[in-house]
């Protein structure tokens, strides 16, 4: 099963977009603001979306291997529909509300050595944040894909 797995063109794929994605955030996070976050390695959200960079990947990937016309390829791209919608709407607006609560946290305790735990605000990913992803995705699966299938 692990054999089978490791020679799967969409979960290879799939995989490489998603670390391609992840690892390259804190670089360019330091190209935008001249510091380092390395905890963008670890968290959702930033630029490109993994998560859109992953499912459009394997969903690619499926159609190349399986044909477009395929039901896996129906369901990948349902699943990857709403992983976007996700990550573009309910996870950026909860990220976009956390950053609004933490702002009056900050305001209410100005001058108190109160300590209070602040929300995570980068949750979701701007439009052009998903579509870096979901265009990593689509090259990644479009050199991998067909070159494993043929191996």
């Amino acid at each position: 099963m692990l054999e089978a797995a490791l020679h799967n063109p969409a979960l290879i794929s799939a995989m490489v977009a998603w670390g391609i994605a992840q690892g390259s955030k804190a670089p360019i996070e330091y190209l935008r603001s001249r510091r380092w976050d390395w905890s963008l390695y670890l968290r959702a959200g930033g630029m490109p979306s993994s998560h859109t960079a992953l499912v459009v990947a394997v969903t690619h990937a499926i159609g190349l291997t399986e044909g477009f016309d395929s039901a896996p390829f129906a369901l990948a791209l349902v699943v990857a529909m709403i992983v976007v919608y996700d990550a573009t709407g309910v996870r950026r607006q909860a990220g976009l509300h956390a950053e609004v609560i933490n702002a009056l946290v900050r305001d209410l305790v100005a001058g108190h050595p109160l300590k209070q735990a602040t929300l995570v605000e980068l949750l979701g990913h701007s439009p052009l944040e998903a579509l870096a992803g979901g265009l990593l995705g689509l090259i990644v699966a479009q050199l991998l894909a067909p070159w494993l299938a043929a191996g």
